[in-house]
Formats: C-alpha cells, structure tokens, sequence
C-alpha cells in the first residue's frame, strides 16, 4: 500500500480504515488530505483483499471540520470543488465495494460532505454536522447540496444550509442522516461488525446494490429496468447458484465473487 502524510490506514479482518489525521487542524481537508483520499479509495477499488472500508479522523473532537480555508486563497474555486468531487467524492459514493463513515465528533462543511458521500454513515454521541458554507458567501462545492436534500429532504436541508446551522447526534438519527448513533468508544467497533455482515454476501450482489440505490437516489428514470437488468445478469453467477443451494442445504453460503 502508499505510504501516507495525513492519512492512517489499517487492513484486518478484509477492512480497510483510513483515518484522516490532521487532529490539531480538526481533520480539516486541505490539498494533500484530498489528494491522499484519492490513492486511497483507489486501494479499495483495487486491492482483491479489501472487501470493504471506513473513513473515520483522528482524535475525540472531530471527524473533518470542514476545508482548509486557509488554503482558499491560492486556489481555482471552480477547479477545487471539481477535483475533489472527481478524485474523491463521486469516487466513494460509486465504490463497488461499500464506504462507511464512522464520524467521531464534528462533520461540518466538507467533512459532512465526506460523511454524505459514504454509502451510509455512524455516529458518536457527540457528533455535530452542518453545511455552513453560507457564512463564508459559499454553498457546498463537494455535493453537500445534492446529497443532503437526498438524505433529509428538501425543506430541512435547505433550512440547514440557510443558516449555516448544526444539528447534533439525534436530530442526525431522527432525521435519517445517521443510521445508528453509539457512544465514542464504541463507534468503530459497531461500524466494524455492519461491515462484518456485509462482508459475508455476494460482492457482485453488493456491488449492484450500491449501483441501483445510487440510481434511485439520483431520480434515474430507468431505475426499474436497470433492477430487471442486473437481476438477470446476477441470475446466472456462481454466486447466485452458491446462495440458493446454501439456503436449501440450510448452510452458510460461501462466495466467490464469480
């Protein structure tokens, strides 16, 4: 694997961990975090041992704080919000192989973004999350607009990103922008066993489920005939033959990936 300057990566158990860590900066996104989420979720893509991955960040305060806005001024704005979603967040978001967020404290701006683009997301108890882009005359660049409006729905998030304001832990669950909430020391333990589950079921199954959901989320009008298409295609594979003996054998169904 690359080695990395503001990253952590671990691989166990088929999982691989990439920890933004940049603590004293929050995790903020600068050039070479986004740079280095980039050759990193290239690994997933491309590495056969990882069948799937978490993003989490470093310390207990925060999961990203945003961008490095220190950054701004020497930069194409046009240009540094399409790299990013080119080289990171479209990536993550259409990974064949899911892409969990585990947010450990504060996910504002474009770590909220990150979080977003992930194919579902875990928080500790002392998370907050925002687009507060308003406060500085900006909007999201990374996807905030689109993929928010997608997870919460339009009145609330367009509330959220005309004020700039934060919700906390709960009103992210109640609002479906999480799916579970745990305490700070459990968080990458729960995060780790979902992906556990996941890890046992047939990758090309898994890889057309993230495809389709993506589709529906989108508003794709071929959404339906795109479902009878990849049924079809599935219908046929060693997986799918291994899956139904396994349930009439009444055992535990070993894929291949075939």
């Amino acid at each position: 694997m690359a080695s990395y300057n503001t990253l952590l990566i671990s691989l166990a158990d088929s999982i691989l961990t990439i920890t933004i860590n940049r603590p004293d900066k929050l995790n903020a996104l600068n050039k070479t975090v986004i740079e280095e989420l980039g050759t990193a979720i290239d690994e997933v893509y491309n590495n056969k041992e990882i069948k799937s991955a978490i993003i989490t960040g470093s310390g207990a305060k925060a999961f990203v704080a945003g961008a490095d806005i220190s950054e701004f001024g020497s930069m194409d704005g046009k240009a540094l919000a399409q790299k990013g979603q080119d080289a990171v967040f479209s990536k993550i978001e259409n990974s064949p192989k899911p892409i969990v967020a585990a947010v450990n404290g504060f996910a504002l701006g474009g770590g909220c973004e990150l979080a977003m683009a992930c194919h579902f997301r875990l928080c500790s108890e002392n998370a907050k999350f925002g687009q507060p882009e308003v406060n500085l005359g900006l909007v999201p660049g990374y996807g905030g607009t689109q993929r928010l409006t997608q997870l919460i729905g339009k009145g609330k998030a367009m509330e959220l990103m005309l004020t700039g304001n934060m919700i906390d832990a709960s009103e992210a669950k109640q609002l479906g922008l999480v799916n579970y909430v745990t305490t700070a020391d459990s968080l990458l333990d729960k995060t780790v066993a979902l992906l556990q589950v996941i890890n046992t079921k047939a990758p090309i199954a898994i890889k057309h489920v993230i495809a389709l959901t993506n589709l529906a989320a989108y508003g794709a009008a071929d959404g339906l005939q795109k479902e009878v298409q990849a049924f079809g295609e599935l219908f046929d594979t060693k997986d799918a033959k291994e899956g139904a003996a396994a349930f009439l054998e009444k055992r535990k169904a070993n894929f291949t990936g075939e």
